[in-house]
Protein backbone atom coordinates (compact mmCIF):
# COMPACT_ATOMS: atom_id res chain seq x y z
CA UNK A 1 0.00 0.00 0.00
CA UNK A 2 1.37 3.37 -1.01
CA UNK A 3 2.08 5.99 1.52
CA UNK A 4 -0.04 8.99 1.17
CA UNK A 5 1.18 12.16 0.05
CA UNK A 6 0.83 15.15 2.83
CA UNK A 7 -0.31 19.01 2.10
CA UNK A 8 0.47 20.86 4.87
CA UNK A 9 -1.45 23.93 4.87
CA UNK A 10 0.00 26.47 7.32
CA UNK A 11 -1.89 28.97 9.40
CA UNK A 12 0.30 31.60 9.02
CA UNK A 13 -1.34 34.17 11.82
CA UNK A 14 -1.76 32.19 14.66
CA UNK A 15 1.90 31.08 14.21
CA UNK A 16 3.21 34.04 14.07
CA UNK A 17 1.23 35.73 16.81
CA UNK A 18 2.02 32.80 19.01
CA UNK A 19 5.55 33.41 18.10
CA UNK A 20 5.21 36.78 18.96
CA UNK A 21 3.76 36.48 23.02
CA UNK A 22 5.98 33.12 23.28
CA UNK A 23 9.57 34.45 22.85
CA UNK A 24 11.28 37.56 24.24
CA UNK A 25 11.69 41.04 22.23
CA UNK A 26 14.69 39.91 19.62
CA UNK A 27 15.69 42.36 17.49
CA UNK A 28 18.18 42.98 14.74
CA UNK A 29 21.16 45.73 14.15
CA UNK A 30 18.64 47.60 12.80
CA UNK A 31 16.34 47.89 15.80
CA UNK A 32 13.62 46.32 14.10
CA UNK A 33 11.50 43.30 16.09
CA UNK A 34 11.88 39.90 15.10
CA UNK A 35 10.72 37.53 17.30
CA UNK A 36 7.99 36.45 15.41
CA UNK A 37 9.72 35.26 12.21
CA UNK A 38 12.32 33.75 14.21
CA UNK A 39 9.86 31.80 16.22
CA UNK A 40 8.03 31.34 12.59
CA UNK A 41 11.08 30.08 10.78
CA UNK A 42 11.57 27.64 14.30
CA UNK A 43 8.31 26.15 13.61
CA UNK A 44 8.25 25.60 9.98
CA UNK A 45 11.90 24.40 9.86
CA UNK A 46 10.92 21.29 12.56
CA UNK A 47 7.66 20.44 10.58
CA UNK A 48 8.90 20.36 7.42
CA UNK A 49 12.09 18.07 8.66
CA UNK A 50 9.02 15.90 10.62
CA UNK A 51 6.39 15.51 8.18
CA UNK A 52 8.12 15.78 4.99
CA UNK A 53 5.19 17.37 3.16
CA UNK A 54 4.67 16.85 -0.89
CA UNK A 55 2.60 19.96 -1.35
CA UNK A 56 2.38 23.52 1.18
CA UNK A 57 0.22 26.18 1.21
CA UNK A 58 0.24 29.20 3.88
CA UNK A 59 -3.05 30.97 5.06
CA UNK A 60 -3.30 34.60 6.39
CA UNK A 61 -5.94 37.02 7.57
CA UNK A 62 -6.34 40.20 6.05
CA UNK A 63 -6.51 43.83 8.06
CA UNK A 64 -10.30 43.97 6.86
CA UNK A 65 -13.48 43.00 8.07
CA UNK A 66 -15.11 39.60 7.04
CA UNK A 67 -18.68 38.37 6.53
CA UNK A 68 -18.50 37.86 10.62
CA UNK A 69 -17.92 41.31 11.20
CA UNK A 70 -20.78 42.48 8.76
CA UNK A 71 -22.95 39.41 10.42
CA UNK A 72 -22.03 40.69 14.43
CA UNK A 73 -20.74 43.99 14.67
CA UNK A 74 -19.56 42.51 18.44
CA UNK A 75 -17.58 39.66 16.77
CA UNK A 76 -14.14 39.62 17.92
CA UNK A 77 -14.76 43.43 19.41
CA UNK A 78 -12.70 43.02 22.60
CA UNK A 79 -9.54 42.10 20.60
CA UNK A 80 -6.45 44.60 21.00
CA UNK A 81 -5.24 45.93 17.58
CA UNK A 82 -1.99 44.11 16.20
CA UNK A 83 0.85 46.41 17.16
CA UNK A 84 2.84 47.95 13.88
CA UNK A 85 6.12 45.74 15.11
CA UNK A 86 3.96 42.58 14.29
CA UNK A 87 2.19 44.02 11.62
CA UNK A 88 5.70 44.41 10.13
CA UNK A 89 6.68 40.93 10.95
CA UNK A 90 3.79 39.11 9.08
CA UNK A 91 4.63 40.93 5.93
CA UNK A 92 8.35 39.75 6.56
CA UNK A 93 6.98 36.41 6.83
CA UNK A 94 4.89 36.42 3.79
CA UNK A 95 8.05 37.60 1.49
CA UNK A 96 10.34 34.61 2.66
CA UNK A 97 7.49 32.06 2.39
CA UNK A 98 7.43 33.59 -1.22
CA UNK A 99 11.61 33.06 -1.77
CA UNK A 100 9.93 29.20 -0.81
CA UNK A 101 7.94 29.03 -3.45
CA UNK A 102 5.05 28.10 -1.13
CA UNK A 103 1.32 29.73 -2.12
CA UNK A 104 0.59 32.42 0.05
CA UNK A 105 -3.64 32.53 0.32
CA UNK A 106 -5.62 35.42 1.94
CA UNK A 107 -9.23 36.24 0.85
CA UNK A 108 -10.73 40.07 1.69
CA UNK A 109 -14.16 38.96 3.35
CA UNK A 110 -12.80 35.88 5.34
CA UNK A 111 -10.30 34.44 8.00
CA UNK A 112 -7.60 32.54 7.36
CA UNK A 113 -9.72 29.49 9.34
CA UNK A 114 -12.09 30.01 6.33
CA UNK A 115 -9.15 29.72 3.65
CA UNK A 116 -7.74 26.21 5.21
CA UNK A 117 -11.35 24.77 5.72
CA UNK A 118 -11.61 25.84 1.82
CA UNK A 119 -8.44 24.24 0.49
CA UNK A 120 -8.94 20.90 3.01
CA UNK A 121 -12.27 20.02 1.43
CA UNK A 122 -10.33 21.41 -2.35
CA UNK A 123 -7.60 18.69 -1.53
CA UNK A 124 -9.63 15.89 -0.83
CA UNK A 125 -12.11 16.44 -3.71
CA UNK A 126 -9.16 16.82 -6.13
CA UNK A 127 -7.57 13.79 -5.00
CA UNK A 128 -8.99 10.38 -3.69
CA UNK A 129 -8.59 10.02 -0.09
CA UNK A 130 -6.02 6.50 -0.38
CA UNK A 131 -3.21 9.39 -2.11
CA UNK A 132 -3.53 12.12 0.00
CA UNK A 133 -4.15 13.70 3.43
CA UNK A 134 -4.24 17.00 5.22
CA UNK A 135 -2.03 18.34 8.30
CA UNK A 136 -3.07 21.81 9.40
CA UNK A 137 -0.45 23.72 11.84
CA UNK A 138 -1.97 25.56 14.00
CA UNK A 139 -2.00 27.23 17.52
CA UNK A 140 -5.69 27.64 17.17
CA UNK A 141 -8.10 24.95 18.74
CA UNK A 142 -11.16 26.14 16.72
CA UNK A 143 -9.34 24.35 13.37
CA UNK A 144 -10.31 20.98 15.35
CA UNK A 145 -13.72 20.83 13.94
CA UNK A 146 -12.20 20.35 10.43
CA UNK A 147 -10.28 16.94 11.37
CA UNK A 148 -11.72 14.08 10.21
CA UNK A 149 -10.08 10.31 8.52
CA UNK A 150 -8.07 12.36 6.07
CA UNK A 151 -7.28 15.81 8.04
CA UNK A 152 -5.52 15.95 11.02
CA UNK A 153 -3.81 19.37 12.92
CA UNK A 154 -0.86 19.64 14.22
CA UNK A 155 -1.01 21.69 17.31
CA UNK A 156 0.79 24.26 19.15
CA UNK A 157 -0.08 23.41 22.88
CA UNK A 158 2.15 25.48 24.50
CA UNK A 159 4.81 28.19 23.46
CA UNK A 160 6.25 27.13 19.90
CA UNK A 161 8.03 23.99 21.29
CA UNK A 162 5.15 21.80 22.49
CA UNK A 163 3.20 19.95 19.99
CA UNK A 164 0.77 17.23 19.52
CA UNK A 165 -0.35 16.06 15.96
CA UNK A 166 -4.39 15.53 16.20
CA UNK A 167 -6.29 13.09 14.80
CA UNK A 168 -9.96 11.85 15.38
CA UNK A 169 -9.16 9.87 18.48
CA UNK A 170 -6.95 12.45 19.97
CA UNK A 171 -10.08 15.07 19.72
CA UNK A 172 -12.15 12.91 21.37
CA UNK A 173 -10.20 11.91 24.13
CA UNK A 174 -10.16 16.00 24.26
CA UNK A 175 -12.99 16.79 24.23
CA UNK A 176 -14.60 13.87 26.23
CA UNK A 177 -15.88 11.55 23.50
CA UNK A 178 -17.56 14.75 21.13
CA UNK A 179 -16.33 14.34 17.48
CA UNK A 180 -14.89 16.84 15.54
CA UNK A 181 -18.23 18.18 13.68
CA UNK A 182 -19.17 18.26 16.88
CA UNK A 183 -17.71 20.88 17.91
CA UNK A 184 -19.12 23.76 16.25
CA UNK A 185 -22.80 23.10 18.27
CA UNK A 186 -20.93 22.84 21.69
CA UNK A 187 -19.29 25.80 21.06
CA UNK A 188 -22.60 27.43 19.66
CA UNK A 189 -23.89 26.46 23.14
CA UNK A 190 -21.12 27.66 25.30
CA UNK A 191 -20.36 30.77 23.50
CA UNK A 192 -16.77 32.23 23.03
CA UNK A 193 -15.38 35.12 25.36
CA UNK A 194 -11.94 35.89 23.32
CA UNK A 195 -14.17 36.24 20.24
CA UNK A 196 -17.08 37.68 21.75
CA UNK A 197 -19.65 34.85 20.29
CA UNK A 198 -22.47 34.86 23.00
CA UNK A 199 -23.57 31.39 22.73
CA UNK A 200 -26.45 30.51 25.31
CA UNK A 201 -26.07 32.59 28.38
CA UNK A 202 -25.96 30.54 32.09
CA UNK A 203 -24.64 27.35 29.89
CA UNK A 204 -21.10 26.67 30.27
CA UNK A 205 -19.11 24.52 29.24
CA UNK A 206 -19.72 21.30 30.81
CA UNK A 207 -23.00 21.92 30.17
CA UNK A 208 -22.83 22.15 26.41
CA UNK A 209 -20.59 19.06 26.26
CA UNK A 210 -23.31 17.31 28.51
CA UNK A 211 -25.58 18.25 25.50
CA UNK A 212 -23.94 17.76 22.47
CA UNK A 213 -22.37 14.62 23.98
CA UNK A 214 -26.37 13.24 24.44
CA UNK A 215 -28.16 14.66 21.37
CA UNK A 216 -25.31 15.28 18.30
CA UNK A 217 -26.60 18.47 17.49
CA UNK A 218 -28.55 21.96 17.77
CA UNK A 219 -31.40 20.47 15.65
CA UNK A 220 -31.33 17.31 18.03
CA UNK A 221 -31.72 18.91 20.98
CA UNK A 222 -34.44 21.73 20.70
CA UNK A 223 -36.41 19.11 19.12
CA UNK A 224 -36.46 17.35 22.26
CA UNK A 225 -37.00 20.27 23.92
CA UNK A 226 -40.20 20.58 22.13
CA UNK A 227 -41.75 17.72 22.97
CA UNK A 228 -43.84 17.53 25.87
CA UNK A 229 -42.26 16.80 29.13
CA UNK A 230 -44.32 13.55 29.58
CA UNK A 231 -43.84 11.95 26.54
CA UNK A 232 -41.85 8.82 26.15
CA UNK A 233 -39.62 9.72 23.55
CA UNK A 234 -38.50 13.04 25.13
CA UNK A 235 -35.24 11.70 27.53
CA UNK A 236 -33.98 14.96 27.77
CA UNK A 237 -34.41 15.25 31.80
CA UNK A 238 -33.51 18.89 32.33
CA UNK A 239 -34.04 21.11 35.54
CA UNK A 240 -36.33 23.86 34.73
CA UNK A 241 -33.89 26.40 34.34
CA UNK A 242 -31.63 24.77 31.64
CA UNK A 243 -34.68 24.09 30.06
CA UNK A 244 -35.73 28.20 30.00
CA UNK A 245 -31.98 29.56 29.23
CA UNK A 246 -32.09 27.23 25.93
CA UNK A 247 -36.00 28.08 25.10
CA UNK A 248 -34.96 31.57 25.54
CA UNK A 249 -31.98 31.60 23.70
CA UNK A 250 -32.42 29.66 20.55
CA UNK A 251 -31.95 32.16 18.25
CA UNK A 252 -28.45 33.15 19.90
CA UNK A 253 -27.84 29.53 19.93
CA UNK A 254 -27.99 28.98 15.98
CA UNK A 255 -26.50 32.98 15.50
CA UNK A 256 -23.57 31.64 17.08
CA UNK A 257 -23.37 28.62 15.76
CA UNK A 258 -23.33 30.38 12.19
CA UNK A 259 -20.41 32.70 13.80
CA UNK A 260 -18.45 29.59 14.63
CA UNK A 261 -18.50 26.94 11.86
CA UNK A 262 -15.86 27.24 9.38
CA UNK A 263 -16.77 28.44 5.75
CA UNK A 264 -15.81 25.77 3.40
CA UNK A 265 -16.81 27.67 0.19
CA UNK A 266 -14.30 30.18 -0.16
CA UNK A 267 -14.11 31.51 -3.78
CA UNK A 268 -10.60 31.07 -4.01
CA UNK A 269 -7.90 30.58 -7.20
CA UNK A 270 -6.39 26.87 -5.81
CA UNK A 271 -4.20 25.14 -7.75
CA UNK A 272 -2.49 21.47 -6.36
CA UNK A 273 0.36 21.66 -8.87
CA UNK A 274 1.69 25.04 -7.93
CA UNK A 275 1.62 24.02 -4.01
CA UNK A 276 4.10 21.20 -4.57
CA UNK A 277 7.26 21.64 -2.09
CA UNK A 278 9.88 21.88 -3.97
CA UNK A 279 12.27 23.89 -1.33
CA UNK A 280 12.62 27.10 -3.71
CA UNK A 281 14.82 29.36 -3.84
CA UNK A 282 17.44 28.36 -1.37
CA UNK A 283 20.14 30.74 -1.79
CA UNK A 284 17.62 33.35 -1.26
CA UNK A 285 16.43 31.77 1.45
CA UNK A 286 19.89 31.82 3.20
CA UNK A 287 20.20 35.35 2.17
CA UNK A 288 17.02 36.30 3.73
CA UNK A 289 18.11 34.89 6.73
CA UNK A 290 21.62 36.18 7.07
CA UNK A 291 19.56 39.74 6.75
CA UNK A 292 17.81 39.06 9.66
CA UNK A 293 20.21 37.87 11.68
CA UNK A 294 18.95 34.62 12.44
CA UNK A 295 22.52 32.56 12.96
CA UNK A 296 21.29 29.00 14.04
CA UNK A 297 18.10 28.73 11.38
CA UNK A 298 20.78 28.30 8.53
CA UNK A 299 22.03 25.56 10.23
CA UNK A 300 18.44 24.19 10.88
CA UNK A 301 17.40 24.16 7.02
CA UNK A 302 15.63 20.79 6.10
CA UNK A 303 17.52 19.15 3.50
CA UNK A 304 20.19 21.51 3.58
CA UNK A 305 22.74 20.21 1.54
CA UNK A 306 26.22 22.04 2.55
CA UNK A 307 28.19 22.94 -0.11
CA UNK A 308 31.52 25.19 -0.45
CA UNK A 309 30.07 28.55 -0.93
CA UNK A 310 27.56 27.89 1.38
CA UNK A 311 30.70 27.10 3.62
CA UNK A 312 31.97 30.15 3.51
CA UNK A 313 28.66 32.16 4.41
CA UNK A 314 30.05 34.45 7.38
CA UNK A 315 26.60 34.60 9.71
CA UNK A 316 26.30 37.82 11.29
CA UNK A 317 25.25 38.09 15.20
CA UNK A 318 21.97 38.49 16.35
CA UNK A 319 21.53 41.44 19.01
CA UNK A 320 18.58 40.28 22.06
CA UNK A 321 17.37 40.67 25.27
CA UNK A 322 17.30 37.84 26.16
CA UNK A 323 19.35 34.02 24.52
CA UNK A 324 16.99 32.29 22.74
CA UNK A 325 17.16 28.19 22.17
Amino acid sequence: MNQKKRFLIIDANALIHRAYHALPPLRNRKGELINAIYGFCSIFFKVLKELEPDFIIAAFDLPFPTFRHKKFKGYKIKRPKTPEELSQQILKVKDLLKEFDIPVLEKQGFEADDIIGTVSRLVLKKETKSQIENIILTGDADLFQLVSPDTKVYFLKKGIKNTVLYNKELVKERYQGLDPEELVDFKALKGDPSDNIPGVPGIGEKTAMELIKRFGSLENLYSALDQEPTSKTNSIDLNQRIRDLLQEHKEKAFFSRSLVQIERNVPIDFNLEKCQWEDGDREKVIQSIKELGFRSLIKRLPNFKKSEQNDNIKEEKVDCQRKLF
